[in-house]
């Protein structure tokens, strides 16, 4: 009878019985299960999003702060190019995470921040630097798009939501959100769209840079847990963005014909070139030689100007960059193609004639270095599809024939189960 009165261990809570679900005891005869304490643990993170969890601080230290050197030298590693776009970043990464570490000393000097304005054709490298300059500091990175954005209280995004995604890729950890970067993509499109008074407000254009001036400044903003307007009874998150460092990009489509009006075109001086080459020559010396006054006709607000100090533009690929890009860097496409063969036992080469071509695809689509991974998906779709079946050594061999859609990369081999299937 003992023994038939005896009763299992269960959850107090959601009253699983042991077995099914791991029990941990409180008092007595008080147990939780491993499920509940999840449940819990997801409560305390909905209702409290903003409250500093026991983590590690910030990464950055005197000890772990790279120098300018060094962070070059990582920029290196993955983006081909841009030498001095990558030096001018090194340098105002560095200072603004010095500024950082010395804020805690006393002295009579105050340091200000340094955000960083990228201009440059698309398919140069504005995001990767931006992904890249995060890795090499181990710091939170997010990146937002301007596109969106609206003046508050119009239909879009408000400009908080830019700072709620450095939280959530903080995992909500405030204090080391406060020392991430935040990146901007498509700055340019919230340009003033008219030089002129208008009694119609530009909601989405320089209503949007008046409300990013004090952000990136340095404020204390209200940032909404779960985004936007659609919440109003949320409780707000108070994030101090003094310590963000924001990189803000953008293509800047019609600034090189603003350049050369200012300049003039005597000044370039590739007049006795034509073709395409010459163009995109002519194009990157103007893009070069962009100045503030530029960037204030092309519709930027002066007070948002000043608030990136830092401007840097980036060239615009050739073919030997292409094809240096295609092998150089740690996340090369071809490494990666190379990497998915060795997988299946199999060697994967590319001509340098197959590269160049492939370069020269990506040039006409006028994309720059995105262009590439959709033309070797495309090479690449046959071979990868035919690989996992064949049996014994594998080897292909990407040529310019291949890239052309003229002969296959793999040479003749028996798939496995042909003789199962009748096929010789």
């Amino acid at each position: 009878m003992a023994k038939r009165g005896k009763q299992t261990a269960k959850c107090t809570f959601c009253d699983k019985p042991q077995g099914e679900v791991e029990l941990i005891q409180g008092p007595p005869n008080v147990y939780i299960c491993n499920e509940c304490v999840e449940v819990c643990a997801n409560v305390f993170a909905e209702e409290m999003p903003g409250r500093r969890r026991p983590k590690a601080p910030s990464e950055v230290s005197p000890e772990s702060l790279p120098t300018p050197r060094e962070i070059k030298d990582g920029l290196d590693a993955y983006v081909i190019g841009q030498e001095r776009t990558k030096k001018v970043l090194s340098v105002a990464v560095h200072n603004h995470y010095k500024r950082i570490l010395c804020e805690t000393l006393d002295g009579d000097v105050e340091l200000e921040k340094s955000n960083i304005l990228l201009v440059g054709p698309t398919g140069t490298g504005k995001t990767l630097l931006a992904r890249t300059l995060a890795h090499i500091l181990n710091v939170p990175f997010a990146i937002g798009d301007a596109t969106t954005l609206t003046e508050a209280g119009y239909v879009g995004e408000d400009v908080e939501n830019l700072l709620l995604k450095l939280l959530q890729n903080a995992d909500f950890d405030l204090a080391r959100a406060e020392q991430g970067i935040l990146f901007i993509d498509e700055i340019d499109k919230i340009g003033r769209t008219t030089q002129n008074v208008s009694i119609t407000r530009d909601v989405s254009g320089e209503g949007v840079q008046q409300s990013l001036l004090k952000m990136l400044e340095g404020t204390v903003a209200n940032v909404p847990p779960q985004g936007g307007r659609k919440h109003p009874e949320q409780s707000y998150i108070q994030m101090n963005t003094s310590q963000i460092l924001f990189i803000c990009s953008g293509t800047f489509v019609g600034l090189t014909d603003i350049v050369a009006k200012r300049v003039g075109k005597k000044l370039i001086g590739f007049r006795g070139e034509s073709g395409p080459l010459a163009e995109e020559k002519k194009q990157t010396e103007l893009l070069r030689l962009a100045e503030e006054e530029d960037i204030l006709e092309f519709g930027l607000i002066p007070e948002f100007v000043g608030r990136l100090p830092v401007h840097t533009t980036l060239d615009s690929l050739d073919e030997g960059d292409l094809v240096r890009i295609l092998l150089e860097p740690r996340n090369a496409l071809v490494r990666q193609y190379q990497k998915f063969f060795a997988f299946e036992n199999a060697q994967l080469e590319f001509s340098e004639g197959a590269l160049k071509l492939i370069a020269r695809k990506a040039l006409a689509k006028d994309t720059g270095a995105r262009g590439l991974r959709g033309i070797l998906e495309n090479i690449m779709l046959d071979i990868m599809y035919d690989l996992p079946s064949l049996e014994g050594v594998k080897r292909y061999s990407v040529t310019e024939d291949v890239v052309e859609g003229k002969a296959s990369a793999a040479k003749p081999s028996r798939a496995r189960g042909a003789k199962k299937r009748g096929i010789a």
